[in-house]
């Protein structure tokens, strides 16, 4: 990114849960904070699950954010480097720069689990990445 811009990547193993889930959270955060030119986002997973778990897009929906057109790709040690901050979800094995600001959420993974579940892992990650703007982006 550019002068005085971030780049956060938010990555699991299928990218198709909760780094999903982070980053639509990251691109309504920046859109109501009007940084459309100062914050790139980035997500994907070691090894992409063939969709966005359902579960997961029915618990967005709740939020109206729909997920149900997003595809889980597969993201790059190289990717991941050029970003300020990355947010694992509590399963991955990454090798990146020591430059780079690597926080392991550490969150359940959706997959299967109730809807009640669920919505609790995204309430979870939404609070999170909110904070994560704060730090980055209040008193500037």
């Amino acid at each position: 990114m550019s002068q005085n811009g971030v780049t956060f990547g938010f990555v699991c193993v299928q990218n198709a849960g909760r780094s999903q889930m982070s980053a639509a959270f990251a691109e309504r955060e920046r859109e109501r904070r009007g940084l459309e030119d100062r914050v790139e986002i980035l997500t994907g997973g070691t090894m992409p699950a063939d969709e966005v778990h359902p579960e997961v897009v029915e618990a967005m929906r709740e939020l109206d954010i729909d997920l149900s057109d997003r595809a889980p790709r597969e993201v790059s040690d190289e990717q991941l480097n050029a970003c300020d901050v990355v947010a694992t979800m509590g399963c991955s094995a990454l090798e990146l720069d020591a430059d780079i600001e690597v926080r392991d959420w550490d969150l359940d993974d959706p997959h299967g689990q109730e809807i009640e579940r669920v919505r609790d892992i995204r309430d979870e990650i939404e609070r999170r990445v909110v904070s994560l703007f704060d730090e980055r982006f209040t008193d500037q």
